[in-house]
């Protein structure tokens, strides 16, 4: 690996990963933000409920910073380097932190608990347990990851993807509507973002893990050179990510 890259590549090989930060990427990466707010739907929706239930919280970064949060307020995460700056942040605005690996399985809390179940970029919605927590007339807000979210960067390290159709949103609309839920919002977007160094790209795929599963440096040097390469010579890395944002209600 010629020095520049390797320079580059090294520098974010070390930097610190801690919670759902993408502050190290600034002025090396953009992404477009979807445009219907997440941040400001959530807590417009925790401003008029009494509890509230975060999945997969990350480093508690969202939750912390929304203006008022609900008497009972919950969050779950299963990741250790996130649990410990999670139970801290969340502990200075009273809510609390529960260490559950629930993507996709079993929750660990009672029936009908909750008016506001949220989650943002989950691994995967086990439906009927985001329905089972929710009081009736209780709602979910997720703005999930969609189809081919980052696919041109996933082919450049791994090659052709077949297809498919797990991150579908109307395979969620199905999925929910099934576990007894009544969708009210199911909006889908896509967004330009662009690298402007290899160091950029390798901080990403670390911390966006399921972009390339099983990267590591060594594994994919060639495909590290061949992208510094690219940037060197024909300017900024393009991608474009998938979000999808899905709203439903549990009837009385």
């Amino acid at each position: 690996m010629e020095r520049s890259c390797q320079a580059l590549v090294e520098e974010a090989e070390a930097a610190p990963i801690e919670g759902w930060d993408f502050s190290w990427l600034d002025g090396r990466a953009t992404e477009e933000r979807p445009s219907w707010g997440y941040s400001r739907l959530l807590a417009e929706r925790a401003a008029a409920v009494s509890s509230l239930l975060d999945l997969e919280t990350g480093g508690g970064e969202l939750l912390s910073r929304l203006p008022k949060l609900p008497p009972l307020t919950v969050a779950t995460e299963g990741w250790e380097l996130n649990v410990h700056r999670a139970a801290r942040r969340l502990q200075q605005r009273g809510a609390w932190l529960v260490v559950a690996q629930d993507s996709g399985g079993d929750l660990p809390f009672g029936s009908e608990t909750f008016d506001l179940v949220a989650s943002r970029h989950r691994v995967a919605t086990c439906w009927n347990e985001v329905a089972r927590v929710l009081r009736p007339h209780g709602r979910y807000l997720s703005q999930q990851i969609g189809q081919h979210s980052m696919r041109e960067l996933t082919e450049f390290f791994m090659g052709p993807q077949p297809e498919s159709v797990a991150r579908s949103p109307e395979l969620a609309r199905e999925k929910a509507t099934a576990a007894g839920l009544r969708v009210d919002d199911l909006r889908t977007v896509r967004l330009r973002a662009t690298f402007f160094d290899v160091g950029a790209v390798v901080y990403f795929l670390r911390l966006v893990v399921w972009t390339v599963p099983d990267f590591n440096i060594e594994q994919y040097r060639s495909r590290l050179v061949a992208m510094h390469h690219h940037i060197e010579e024909d300017g900024p890395f393009v991608a474009y990510s998938t979000r999808f944002l899905i709203e439903a209600v549990k009837p009385k």
